[in-house]
């Protein structure tokens, strides 16, 4: 018998075929000449008379042969889709990851689905914050997130000076030189928060996304390698249409 596997390599090939068949069969029957043919003799009036050649031309397509074609590439697509989707129905496999089932008798059309998922999933953890590695982090129950070590530095105010380059004398005055100098009026302590999650967990996250990955897709190939039944409906379906099949 064959397998599930073996069914699904080769049905889109038979849904390509029917296509085309239906397709070419369609477009050669638009072309009514092809359809009609004729055969004409002349016999003039009498023995004097103007003696002229048969014209003949002869039928290039039967509906009925369009017909047979489609129905022939019909019958094999009917049969290969409801064999595979029966199988469809019966295939089934475990999820095991490190030697555990996590998911058990998941049939092969829902392994499809979650194979799709953890493909999206697996960029969404990807993508994930994670806290800044220049700082040291801790987790605050307090405030329910991540907090970062305080740190202080000072605030600056601009206070302005004035340096004497000269004293003053009985003929000139003191000469004066005023600049600015940066004095500490206080100190500034901070703490950083952060909603996002260490790379090491991230991380870890990830590795088990593909490791689940790699486990689905054992199991659907387990499902695929199921031996199948065929199933026969084609031919049901268009002998009841054209009366032959």
């Amino acid at each position: 018998m064959p397998k599930l596997n073996q069914i699904i390599a080769i049905s889109a090939g038979k849904k390509s075929a029917a296509q085309k068949a239906i397709t070419e069969a369609h477009h050669s029957l638009q072309k009514s000449a092809q359809l009609e043919g004729i055969s004409r003799t002349y016999k003039p009036k009498d023995d004097e008379g103007e003696q002229l050649p048969p014209e003949k031309k002869l039928v290039q397509l039967k509906a009925w042969d369009a017909i047979g074609g489609v129905t022939t590439a019909l019958v094999e697509l009917f049969d290969i889709v409801a064999t595979q989707d029966q199988a469809n129905c019966l295939a089934k496999a475990n999820v095991v990851v490190d030697g555990n089932a996590i998911l058990k008798d998941i049939p092969v059309t829902t392994l499809l689905f979650v194979e799709k998922q953890l493909v999206d999933l697996h960029t969404f953890v990807e993508k994930l914050s994670t806290l800044d590695p220049g700082e040291t982090w801790h987790y605050s129950p307090d405030v329910d997130y991540h907090a970062s070590e305080s740190n202080q530095t000072t605030k600056t105010r601009k206070v302005l000076k004035n340096h004497v380059k000269s004293e003053a004398t009985k003929e000139h005055p003191a000469q004066v030189e005023t600049y600015t100098e940066d004095v500490i009026v206080g100190y500034w302590t901070t703490i950083k928060f952060s909603g996002a999650i260490p790379a090491k967990e991230r991380n870890e996250i990830l590795a088990r996304v593909r490791k689940l990955q790699e486990a689905v897709k054992s199991a659907r190939e387990e499902a695929n390698n199921l031996e199948v039944v065929s199933k026969k409906i084609g031919a049901p379906v268009l002998k009841y249409l054209f009366g032959q099949a």
